[in-house]
């Protein structure tokens, strides 16, 4: 666990769930087969296993570039063919999943941020006999869906973290920036936020998938409100615009930041970003492959019904020097 300001807080949320042992140009790539490769090491020797993965990334997210990166490494080590698709549209998403169950692949990896476009189709994989883990968005669904574990963030607890953290710095008025209307994972965060933050909250909804426009409704709401003194990007690339739209504006107001990528980081080193929530998206896509290897292999199961925790750690340019050569390499 990285060192953070807020240590006890992060202690005091990662108590509430155990673990039982434990949002790029090319973010939204189209369906392919990673075929196992990603540096995980030598294959077990076992028989090869296909195991999907179907999120619900939209283009320029490169949250789920480091999340592919983990799960294609695990694959590797795990003598497994590694399928990636993803869709951000929830019918669609749900619709890549039927795919991979026509396919009769072995796991399925999945994202609930549109959970109720999952269900029936979940409920087939069961029917199938095909095991899922679920990961990142959505836990609050995973045991009713089927799924043998949820790995991620409790994403309304990272949020409070969040909110405890600005209300220290003495923040008044917060923007809440949802990169994705509809993803309930983002709108948890928001709410998060809201429950322990003793200001202000406002959402600004946005598309994220379109920079240019997202960079300027930011900056017009900058400019209206002269009285917003932070800013929560909910993913990386949001953040890089909302650098951006700040200068544009002539804002004074803080950023802070849901995960990290490499510009996230140079951003924490020049203190232009407060303080990124890291969750280890590598951490989730290596973690759910394995597992899923696992239960095959050896009936393996994690989190005795309970999510899995990835995150969250508050971390800030101390933490940069920890930081810098895994967000180059893109495995945080």
């Amino acid at each position: 666990m990285l060192t953070t300001r807020t240590a006890r807080t992060a202690a005091a949320l990662v108590a509430v769930v155990a673990l039982a042992a434990g949002c790029s140009g090319s973010g939204g790539k189209e369906s392919e087969d990673d075929g196992g490769g990603g540096g995980g090491g030598q294959a077990v020797d076992t028989p090869r296993l296909k195991i999907a993965m179907v999120t619900h990334s939209g283009e320029g997210d490169t949250f789920w570039d480091i999340v592919r990166s983990g799960a294609k490494a695990a694959a590797e080590k795990d003598n497994v063919t590694f399928l990636y698709s993803n869709d951000k549209e929830a019918q669609g998403q749900a619709q890549l999943v039927q795919a991979a169950i026509d396919k009769k692949v072995d796991g399925i990896v999945v994202t609930l941020a549109k959970p109720q476009a999952m269900e029936s189709v979940l409920a087939k994989a069961k029917a199938a006999g095909i095991p899922v883990v679920s990961i990142n968005s959505g836990s609050e669904y995973a045991e009713k869906f089927g799924a043998l574990a949820h790995i991620g963030q409790e994403e309304s607890v990272a949020g409070e973290a969040v909110g405890t953290e600005l209300t220290e710095q003495g923040r008044k008025k917060t923007l809440c920036v949802i990169h994705e209307q509809g993803n309930v994972s983002l709108e948890q965060r928001c709410d998060g936020v809201k429950k322990t933050f003793k200001g202000t909250v406002e959402n600004l909804n946005v598309d994220g998938t379109n920079a240019p426009d997202s960079q300027a409704a930011i900056e017009a709401k900058l400019q209206a409100d002269p009285s917003i003194d932070a800013v929560v990007a909910l993913g990386a690339p949001v953040a890089a615009l909302t650098v951006k739209a700040k200068e544009g504006a002539g804002s004074k107001a803080e950023i802070a930041t849901f995960d990290l990528n490499a510009e996230v980081v140079r951003r924490l080193k020049a203190k232009e970003v407060s303080f990124a929530v890291d969750q280890q998206p590598y951490l989730q896509g290596y973690e759910a492959v394995d597992l899923l290897w696992l239960h095959k292999y050896n009936a393996n199961v994690l989190g005795g019904g309970k999510p899995v925790l990835t995150g969250p750690a508050l971390v800030t340019e101390k933490d940069v020097p920890k930081l810098e050569k895994y967000t180059a390499r893109g495995t945080r």
